[in-house]
């Protein structure tokens, strides 16, 4: 049993998203809510997107982590990022830390006029998978 991603033809092919998954029965699926660029204390860790985006992201691995998962059974990432932020940037922070072996996870990603957390840039969420050894 394995998790398949899924590129079919008819459909753009991209190194950076997949378009569809398929999770067998039996495979552990973890979610993650909303994760913003704060420290423990939920301070807005910088004003800058690339710095919030790493911090997102280390913060969707430590939820992850807390459920037996990590970055890389991630299966659908979702992104949002406030309209007057660096999109670009926000990406180059995180690029090399996305990047993995195998097909790429499927990403939503929108542009929003605000986030709940005042000075917060970028929110990403998660959906993960593990198969049971």
């Amino acid at each position: 049993m394995d998790i398949t991603f899924l590129q079919p033809d008819g459909l753009v092919r991209s190194p950076a998203f997949s378009h569809a998954v398929v999770i067998p029965p039996g495979a552990t699926t973890v979610y993650i809510g909303g994760q913003n660029g704060v420290d423990a204390s939920g301070a807005v860790v910088s004003p800058d997107v690339g710095a919030q985006a790493l911090r997102a992201l280390d913060n969707a691995r430590v939820a992850l982590e807390s459920a037996g998962a990590t970055l890389d059974n991630v299966v659908s990432w979702t992104i949002l990022i406030d309209q007057e932020a660096d999109l670009r940037a926000a990406y180059g922070a995180v690029a090399a830390t996305l990047a993995r072996d195998g097909a790429p996870p499927l990403v939503t990603a929108a542009r929003v006029a605000g986030l709940g957390v005042p000075g917060a840039l970028i929110e990403v969420s998660a959906i993960a998978a593990t198969i049971r050894d």
